[in-house]
């Protein structure tokens, strides 16, 4: 465990924790992506001005606080996502969760690849499969150092995305007309504020989930919920407004798109990669997290494996995956809502991983996932937010059922793979 500075299988210690802004950077090179972007570009020209800023507020306020008690929780425990659901999945239960979160990152950072060669091709002509191997090998290279290179990264990224989009956005909204001309604009084909609300909130709350796995590094865990509520409120919003306002100038949602057409050729490219590549690093950081509590293996070479496996399927999850993840990311927030449910119900079990006892599988978990999935989509509202509630709640009856009528108490678990067994 010593060696391992990703710490897959055991708790963060004190010696290791990192500052505020070491982990705000990390946390907005994770909001900061392209996705959101296109999502604000979509809102943009859905919505009225005032109805997007109140649809991106309140939707990003949600996930704020939605991730920031998983970050408080990975703060708290120095666990990470994956650790945190042995205690409510069981042991080998916790491999599901394991599964669907470190695949569907391993297939959108595939898709991020490939999100990044394909409009480079266009501008420079380069050919697209080289690009692909160049950019996704750099990406991986650099997660092999773990988080100490994702600050890093994220360190120079943030700022140059922040300081590049905002003089582009300026530039859209001046050729526009000025600010009065935005406000005023009315969609000719408006959304449904609930539609934007899913949206939002949808756009971010998979990796969302994955939260703890980075602010578990935060030295206070109420440091760790101001980083996080600022990642997602402030910084998450910032993105969709550079896709609304490009949009809006240009009928481009991407950033990068904008630039070029604003005849930046150059830092449309840095400012495109940058974004990708702050993103995808914790993706494959998060999956190697992910099959490491599966296979008991470090996390940094199973990244490595991701990313490899990543970058030769590149474009083809990009042309026949995204639809298939989109389904994979509905099955995820109930994993979220049962771990903060089993938190807030029995903390005190939490304080000592080291000789904590698990059960193999607790299916009461198993099936609070299916049936917050199955209620996301039945039940009417906000689809994300009903399957975290949903999931949190049928979990605390289900196993409040089956510890009552069995009189089960948690056994030590017998796996070969638990640091614990």
């Amino acid at each position: 465990m010593a060696s391992d500075n990703n710490y897959s299988l055991g708790p963060v210690p004190q010696s290791a924790r990192k500052g505020i802004f070491s982990l705000t950077m990390v946390m907005l090179g994770l909001t900061f992506f392209s996705a959101s972007m296109w999502t604000g570009g979509t809102l943009g020209v859905g919505l009225s001005f005032n109805d997007f800023i109140l649809a991106v507020l309140i939707g990003n306020l949600i996930l704020g606080i939605y991730t920031s008690f998983l970050g408080y929780i990975g703060a708290q425990t120095g666990l990470s996502t994956h650790l945190l659901a042995r205690y409510s999945f069981g042991l080998k239960g916790s491999w599901l969760p394991s599964l669907l979160l470190g695949g569907t990152q391993v297939g959108w950072f595939g898709v991020g690849v490939a999100m990044f060669a394909i409009p480079v091709h266009k501008a420079t002509g380069i050919d697209t499969n080289l690009l692909i191997l160049i950019s996704g090998l750099l990406m991986t290279a650099t997660v092999y150092f773990g988080i100490a290179a994702i600050m890093i990264l994220s360190a120079i990224a943030v700022p140059a995305i922040a300081l590049f989009g905002g003089f582009s956005v300026f530039q859209a909204v001046d050729s526009m007309g000025g600010m009065d001309s935005l406000i005023a604009f009315t969609p000719e084909n408006p959304m449904e504020f609930s539609t934007a609300l899913v949206l939002v909130v949808g756009s971010f709350i998979s990796a969302g989930t994955l939260t703890a796995d980075f602010v578990r590094f935060g030295k206070k865990p109420r440091s760790a919920v101001f980083v996080t509520m600022f990642a997602f409120f402030i910084g998450n919003s910032l993105m969709f407004i550079f896709g609304a306002a490009g949009a809006a100038a240009t009928g481009q949602a991407d950033i990068s798109e904008v630039m070029i057409a604003q005849g930046l050729l150059i830092p449309a490219i840095i400012i495109l990669g940058l974004n990708i590549w702050t993103t995808n690093d914790n993706a494959l950081y998060a999956s190697g997290l992910g099959f490491s509590n599966i296979t008991g293996l470090p996390s940094k070479y199973l990244s490595i494996f991701n990313g490899i496996i990543g970058t030769l399927c590149a474009l083809w999850l990009y042309n026949n995956f995204v639809g298939w993840l989109t389904f994979l990311s509905a099955a995820i927030p109930p994993i979220g809502g049962i771990i903060i449910a089993d938190f807030l119900r029995n903390r005190e079990k939490y304080r000592d991983f080291a000789n904590a006892k698990f059960d193999t599988i607790n299916w009461a978990a198993i099936l609070g996932v299916a049936i917050g999935v199955i209620a996301g989509h039945m039940l009417p509202g906000i689809v994300p937010l009903n399957a975290v509630f949903a999931g949190a709640i049928s979990f605390l009856i289900l196993d409040t059922l089956v510890k009552r009528n069995t009189n089960k108490k948690f056994v030590k678990s017998t796996c070969k793979n638990a640091t614990n067994a």
